[in-house]
């Protein structure tokens, strides 16, 4: 009984420390105010432009789906090791299979609830982000470039096709000057 206690004890800490954390509530990207707009307007689109993302969400918070999602996998992490350790070891392994099973579960749901809070972010952000674009403001963002292994110029030319069987390779001239005998094209003289 003493092992049962010790471990709801480690489970209830585990959630306690997991419920510390939490996440801004607004926008996680920048936007700069726009070319011909003040700071005032900035101010008014910002508070219009998070309203509306947080519609976008469904006026949830990352916080509070975090929490949501995390005590659903702690909760059915317990009824499914309780349910084990009944089934494995009888009435008192179940006490144990429901504590191991909390553990996992609240394992399981720290992990759920980061990948909530993600989510929800990212479409709040979105929302934000189009919002503000839309009303005029400047959204900055990071360029990317590409390491290359060689280097591509334009005064370069394609390397030609590899030749066909029984082809005879053009001359090093064919193609520079049009054939003798054709007209000039129409406007020169």
């Amino acid at each position: 009984m003493k092992t049962t206690s010790k471990i709801l004890a480690v489970a209830g800490a585990l959630l306690l420390l997991g419920g510390c954390v939490s996440m801004p509530s607004g926008p996680g990207v920048m936007v700069l105010p726009g070319t011909d707009k003040s700071f005032d307007q900035f101010r008014a689109d910002d508070v219009e432009c998070r309203q509306f993302a947080s519609s976008q969400v469904g006026g949830s918070t990352p916080d509070s789906i975090a929490e949501s999602s995390g005590v659903k996998s702690a909760a059915v992490g317990a009824v499914v090791g309780a349910a084990a350790g009944a089934i494995i070891g009888g009435h008192r392994s179940a006490a144990a299979g429901a504590g191991t099973g909390l553990i996992i579960g609240g394992a399981a749901g720290a992990g759920a609830a980061s990948s909530s809070q993600r989510t929800l972010q990212q479409r709040y952000d979105i929302g934000y982000t189009q919002c503000m674009y839309a009303k005029g403001h400047k959204i900055p963002s990071a360029a990317r470039y590409e390491n290359s292994r060689r280097p591509v110029s334009s005064n370069t030319t394609p390397p030609p096709p590899p030749p066909t069987a029984g082809a005879v390779p053009p001359s090093p001239t064919a193609g520079a000057y049009p054939p003798p005998g054709t007209p000039p094209p129409p406007g020169v003289k």
